[in-house]
C-alpha cells in the first residue's frame, strides 16, 4: 500500500483520468513554483477503475481554477487548510481562457502579432465551445498547448 503523507495547506485533486495528472501539472505551471507536488498516476477507483491523483502544498489561491475547469470539470478538488478538507470546490466552465488553447487560424493576428495574448471565449456553454476572441475561430482538441 502507498502511503502519501497530509498537506498542511493547498488542494487534493482527485478523479483526474488515468494518465492525465502530468497535463495537469504543466498547464497549472507547477513546474515554475516551488511547491510540494505529489502525483500519484493509476491508482485503483471503484467510480473510474483507474485515476491519477495529486496533492499540492501550496497557497490556496496559486492555482488557477478556470484552468482546471477548462481542461476537466470533472476533476473533485479539495482545499486543505490545517491538515483538514476545508471546502471542496465545484468547477465550472471559465467565460475566458487566457494562454492555455492556441489559435490554428493562420489569418488571425494572434499568428501576425507573436506577443499577442491567446484569448478564448465561452461562445456555447451546453456544449463547451470556445472561440478565438479575435477571429472567432473554434476551439478544436488539437489547439491546446502542450
Amino acid at each position: 500500500m502507498l502511503n502519501v503523507g497530509q498537506i498542511e495547506q493547498g488542494y487534493v485533486l482527485d478523479h483526474i483520468p488515468a494518465g492525465k495528472s502530468l497535463n495537469l501539472y504543466n498547464h497549472l505551471h507547477l513546474n515554475k513554483t516551488d511547491c510540494t507536488v505529489a502525483m500519484i498516476m493509476n491508482a485503483r477507483s471503484d467510480k473510474m477503475g483507474k485515476k491519477d491523483i495529486l496533492k499540492v502544498e501550496c497557497d490556496p489561491d496559486m492555482i488557477d481554477l478556470d484552468i482546471l475547469a477548462f481542461l476537466n470539470r470533472n476533476i473533485t478538488v479539495n482545499v486543505i487548510r490545517n491538515g483538514e478538507i476545508a471546502e471542496k470546490k465545484v468547477l465550472v466552465l471559465p467565460r475566458e481562457i487566457k494562454g492555455v488553447i492556441k489559435c490554428h487560424n493562420p489569418r488571425c493576428i494572434t499568428s501576425i502579432e507573436q506577443g499577442l495574448p491567446h484569448i478564448f471565449v465561452l461562445a456555447d456553454e451546453k456544449k463547451a465551445i470556445y472561440r478565438c476572441k479575435y477571429c472567432d475561430e473554434k476551439y478544436s482538441e488539437k489547439a491546446v498547448k502542450n
